[in-house]
């Protein structure tokens, strides 16, 4: 299947940040540092709920973060997909164990992607940070893909089902389940949760099983389809954000580690060889960040080109996470890979970050196919 969009962009794209974009920045990065330090996230990834629920509430309320995406009209910011990546990149500098990239973004876009009061209200609910909306869909769910039709409607929205590997499921109130007949919004207390072991202990995962749960009907199954399409790819180009952060971390915390560890008599980082290798690493975070700000402000302008330009993103950026992350263990010596420092929990985020929302190889043939190029 080939596509009208053409290889390269027909509109100039901003990459560059706002002054609003660095004030904003400068907000959540002290949130962050001050409520969400790594000593914090080591100590909450021990335990079956990462989520700190004072922390989200003050990211999500007291900030405003969590109606960025949300039209003023429906009681959110008024903002747009640039400055949700701009916090995104802040998360994924602290690997902040929120539910942000699913709550504030996937079920944000899908609910705004559909008609109806009900679906309004629950956006309104969601952009005060007073309820947490999880789509229930697994987390390595692609744009381009096929969705699942794993739920049935038995009539009159009581819905039967299960998905497996749903993220930050136990941190939700209200799920969106896509069923045969629709989307619905089921709350949490109605379903039961099996939670998986996951590889990144920052962003937990569940199976969601439905057995006889009442739903309300938000969309019917054209709308809701549509509308799940439209929250992955936003959700994709977004999390490109996030992985630029946690690079940009694993950079930088690791040039500082280097400057200060010794042997013979020299710092570490003076030897050629690990000289070159950050070198090489710094190019490829900056081209993640410019891939990453291409896909924001493609998102936030509802270009054309915004789905070539998301699959750029997420091939390469996935790409650069997991070796920041690699190369921040590797040079931090034995230290690295201690489990008391948070590398580890770096390394992880950046490997499943790499598979949701679709892996490199998917978004490769993605741009292969957009280009009209054979893929892959």
């Amino acid at each position: 299947m080939t596509h009208a969009t053409t290889a390269f962009p027909s509109t100039p794209l901003d990459l560059l940040y706002s002054d609003t974009e660095d004030d904003l920045r400068a907000s959540v990065r002290d949130l962050l540092a001050d409520r969400c330090p790594p000593a914090a996230v080591l100590a909450r990834a021990e335990t079956d709920r990462p989520h700190d629920p004072a922390l989200w509430h003050t990211l999500a309320a007291g900030i405003g973060t969590a109606g960025l995406l949300v039209p003023e009209k429906l009681g959110g910011q008024g903002a747009g997909h640039r400055e949700a990546a701009v916090v995104l990149e802040e998360l994924g500098r602290a690997v902040a164990p929120a539910p942000y990239l699913t709550s504030a973004v996937l079920a944000t876009e899908v609910l705004l992607g559909c008609d109806g009061a009900e679906a309004a209200a629950l956006v309104r609910e969601l952009a005060a940070g007073r309820r947490v909306c999880v789509p229930a869909v697994p987390l390595t769910l692609a744009p381009g893909a096929p969705l699942p039709a794993a739920v049935q409607d038995a009539g009159g929205g009581i819905l039967t089902g299960r998905v497996t590997s749903v993220a930050d499921a136990v941190a939700a109130d209200v799920l969106l389940v896509l069923a045969d007949t629709g989307l619905h919004a089921v709350e949490a207390s109605a379903v039961s949760l099996d939670p998986r072991v996951p590889l990144d202990l920052t962003r937990p995962l569940a199976d969601v099983t439905l057995d006889r749960a009442q739903g309300i009907r938000l969309a019917d199954p054209a709308t809701a389809r549509a509308a799940v399409a439209g929250a992955l790819l936003s959700g994709a180009g977004l999390l490109a954000s996030e992985q630029l952060g946690l690079a940009e971390w694993c950079l930088t915390e690791t040039v500082s580690y280097l400057r200060t560890r010794h042997q013979f008599n020299r710092p570490v980082g003076s030897f050629q060889a690990l000289k070159h290798r950050l070198a090489r690493l710094w190019l490829d975070v900056a081209s993640a960040r410019a891939a990453a700000r291409a896909a924001a402000d493609a998102l936030a302008t509802a270009s054309p080109d915004a789905p070539l330009t998301v699959a750029v993103a997420q091939a390469y950026c996935s790409g650069v996470a997991v070796r920041a992350a690699e190369e921040c263990v590797q040079l931090h010596g034995g230290i690295g890979m201690t489990w008391e420092h948070p590398a580890h929990l770096y390394l992880k985020r950046a490997k499943a970050d790499a598979l949701a929302l679709g892996t490199a190889g998917h978004h490769h043939a993605l741009v292969a196919d957009f280009a009209e190029l054979p893929p892959p």
